[in-house]
């Protein structure tokens, strides 16, 4: 095994100032290729983000949509029974209407067959 204090070469100034660079240069490159690789994902974490911010807002703009159309809808329908229950008071008023002339054709019967039995004849 060869050690640091084994190689006279390398206790020399020259020699550890140019491994000191290349030990600088190998941690530089390491610390761009791993900002290099972090960035990658921090924009396809951006792009993302942006993706669902836009999708955020088109949900929205559908739902407000949505509650407008349910809105008109519900009203639709109220209106709709409010004619129903028109129809239902049309209907008894009419039934109450037949029935009281039911009651004035049977009385004017009545007392035209009482007027035609006392007539002299």
């Amino acid at each position: 095994m060869l050690l640091y204090s084994d190689h006279p070469e390398l206790r020399e100034p020259r020699w550890r100032e140019k491994r000191r660079r290349e030990a600088i240069a190998a941690a530089t490159c390491l610390t761009e290729a791993l900002v290099d690789h972090l960035n990658v994902g921090v924009a396809q974490a951006y792009m993302n983000q942006r993706k669902l911010d836009h999708e955020v807002k088109t949900l929205q703009v559908q739902a407000a949509q949505f509650a407008k159309q349910t809105g008109q809808w519900i009203g639709m329908v109220e209106n709709f029974n409010q004619a129903l229950k028109e129809i239902g008071d049309v209907e008894n008023w009419a039934r109450s209407i037949e029935l009281d002339m039911r009651t004035i054709a049977t009385a004017l019967e009545y007392v035209y067959k009482g007027q035609l039995q006392s007539a002299p004849s």
